[in-house]
């Protein structure tokens, strides 16, 4: 692979037909992800998106050109991350794949460190650490035991009453992890470990 990374972030940008600030912003979540898995987002895929090997979700979520187009991106991306390990050019990427511009303070509990990615919507957000999976509902913040489980997949959801809408009150968060999905109601929820 190249070692002129700008060289390659551009080539890719021309090859798929996308920006070369999407390349590096994908580049930098495969990186968090260990190559594995992105989330980010980026209005060249419509907004909040996700990537694994078999799963791509773009936020134009019935757009599946965009999706295939996300897939090629990150099928490329995630081989030449394994190829060329980081050499501190993305330190912020191997800290957080996604941060919300809405919040500019830490909400989960500082003792955690640095999560491996983070994502919010309405008043739904989650953390996820090391053994350890936050989630921020409103006000209220659960810390959840992940055992063995590394979760790399994330999806927000709506539930959908008669007319199809953008938001709705009844949301839910699905986790992957590599024996499969992870239901939040299956992990031990964790008292005050400070």
């Amino acid at each position: 692979m190249p070692l002129n990374k700008d060289g390659f972030v551009s080539r890719v940008a021309i090859r798929h037909s996308v920006s070369p600030d999407a390349v590096r912003t994908i580049l930098r979540a495969l990186r968090s992800g260990g190559g594995r898995m992105a989330q980010f987002s980026h209005p060249d895929f419509g907004g909040m998106s996700q990537w694994s090997p078999g799963m791509t979700m773009v936020g134009d979520m019935f757009n599946d050109a965009l999706k295939s187009k996300l897939d090629a991106v990150c099928s490329e991306l995630a081989t030449y991350v394994a190829e060329t390990p980081s050499r501190g050019i993305d330190r912020e990427a191997v800290e957080v794949s996604y941060r919300s511009a809405k919040h500019g303070a830490n909400w989960w509990p500082g003792h955690l460190g640095t999560p491996s990615s983070v994502g919010v919507q309405n008043d739904l957000s989650y953390a996820v650490f090391p053994r350890r999976l936050v989630i921020k509902d409103g006000d209220s913040v659960e810390i959840y035991d992940t055992g063995d489980h590394r979760i790399f997949g994330v999806a927000q959801a709506h539930r959908i009453f008669g007319v199809a809408q953008a938001q709705s009150a009844d949301q839910t968060l699905s986790f992957t992890s590599q024996d499969g999905l992870v239901r939040v109601k299956d992990l031990p929820k964790v008292r005050d470990e400070a």
